[in-house]
């Protein structure tokens, strides 16, 4: 199983919730992850009912059976006073850049340098082991940017390998890109059923693989529940008005008389049963297409009752009943 697993998908499918599920059933049974988030949008610290989390790594969660859910809010200016101290012993001198603005400046002129103190944050998380030799997180989800950008964010460090051909950076790079393309890193997609975010799917396994990135599972999200079966779909298309009428009047619902209560209700009810079937076609089409993209897809469910700390716990069961040899 990848040690580091990493969650991308197009913005509104829930991506980051599936990070935080995904957190929480790897880290079940005593297990210990640590859940990164790289966007700066304190996301993670809203579905955990948290205050916002700093730059260090914080217990968040405990996880059925003991395990530990820690998170880490990566700051690229504190990264990359981190990456500074590191590799050039400059910790007091970097302070003092920082206070000069020169840090700001830097993440903020070269996007590429930001994207390498994240991805390589996150991956000296999974490489780090303790004193005795062990490593210190089992499993590190990390909560990554959407689809349209995931490419270029995790194969940051191949360019700056290229660019710096000796050195410390072009070390730090060369390692952590032996993580992200090894076996040990495993990129998954959220999506829903919906046109738009299976195309982005499609495109975005396309270019993981095109950057030879290992591509993981296909997740979707927000499924609603199945109303109508085959069955009812079809008498849906077949079944005449008048005979609605007349079991909507043999259940209760007003007389038999005609303009009354049963024979208003016949044109909404079949109005919202066209609707569903429609519906039900668009997304049996969508299941197709991401089924014939060669890769295990997941399914978890709309939760009716909204988002809370209690559901993100029922979508972390829902990961944990399925294969989770990830």
């Amino acid at each position: 199983m990848s040690r580091l697993q990493v969650v991308s998908g197009k913005g509104g499918t829930g991506k980051t919730t599936v990070a935080a599920a995904l957190a929480l059933a790897l880290a079940t049974e005593g297990k210990r992850a640590l859940l990164v988030e790289v966007e700066g949008r304190q996301g993670i610290a809203q579905l955990f009912e948290t205050e916002a989390l700093p730059y260090e790594e914080r217990k968040i969660a405990v996880a059925p059976g003991g395990g530990e859910v820690f998170a880490l809010a990566i700051d690229p200016e504190l990264a990359l006073l981190d990456y500074l101290q590191m590799f050039y012993k400059m910790g007091g001198a970097g302070r003092a850049l920082k206070k000069l603005g020169a840090i700001d400046f830097a993440t903020t002129i070269a996007p590429g340098l930001r994207d390498v103190l994240l991805t390589g944050k996150a991956c000296e998380a999974v490489r780090r082991k303790d004193k005795a030799g062990r490593f210190v997180y089992d499993y590190v989800i990390m909560d990554a940017p959407p689809t349209g950008r995931i490419t270029r964010f995790l194969n940051v460090n191949d360019e700056v390998a290229g660019l710096a051909r000796i050195g410390p950076i072009h070390n730090q790079a060369q390692a952590v890109m032996r993580v992200l393309k090894s076996p040990e890193t495993a990129v998954h997609l959220v999506t829903l059923l919906e046109e738009m975010p299976v195309q982005e799917t499609a495109d975005g396994i396309a270019e993981l693989r095109a950057a030879r990135l290992p591509v993981g599972r296909i997740i979707v999200n927000m499924v609603r529940p199945e109303v109508l079966d085959a069955t009812d779909l079809e008498l849906v298309r077949s079944v005449p008005r008048a005979a609605v009428a007349k079991s909507l009047s043999a259940a209760g619902l007003g007389g038999a008389r005609r303009g009354g209560l049963a024979e208003r209700l016949v044109d909404p009810l079949l109005g919202q049963a066209a609707e569903y079937a429609e519906r039900h076609a668009l997304e049996h089409e969508q299941r197709g297409v991401l089924t014939d993209l060669g890769l295990p897809v997941h399914e978890l469910p709309l939760l009716a009752e909204g988002m809370d700390l209690a559901g993100l716990y029922a979508l972390a069961r829902e990961l944990r009943e399925q294969d989770l040899s990830w």
